[in-house]
């Protein structure tokens, strides 16, 4: 992460973006057995679960390792692709991601909770 006065990475205290990693599931959960795995997948500790207008994700905190003390990057000069290809247009230095989220599960009770409802037949 660059520390020049006219990026917003340099006005970044705690580097939000550096401290989680989200992957899309590609196919939208549907079935019981779909939230079934789910519910195995969120039981892990900094797992989370959000959807938003893209589409189901499970966001996974854990801050990089190259993540310096004061927020810079340890690794800058030889960062990663998709750390190159970052674009902090809209980040959470603007707002929260929650903001966007539709729906937002960061533990196995809320996920359990939203089957239920979903689900009329879950403990059947």
């Amino acid at each position: 992460m660059s520390s020049t006065s006219d990026n917003k990475c340099s006005r970044c205290m705690g580097s939000k973006c550096c401290t989680y990693v989200t992957e899309a599931l590609g196919v939208a959960p549907r079935s019981k057995s779909d939230f079934e795995h789910l519910l195995w997948q969120i039981s892990h500790r900094g797992v989370e679960i959000y959807k938003d207008e893209s589409g189901w994700h499970l966001l996974f905190q854990g801050e990089c390792e190259h993540l310096q003390p004061g927020g810079l990057c340890g690794i800058y000069e030889h960062r990663p692709a998709i750390c190159r290809e970052y674009d902090n247009d809209w980040c959470e230095y603007d707002e929260p991601a929650e903001k966007g989220f539709e729906l937002y599960f960061r533990n196995y009770r809320e996920l359990l909770d939203y089957c239920k409802k979903r689900f009329k037949t879950w403990d059947l």
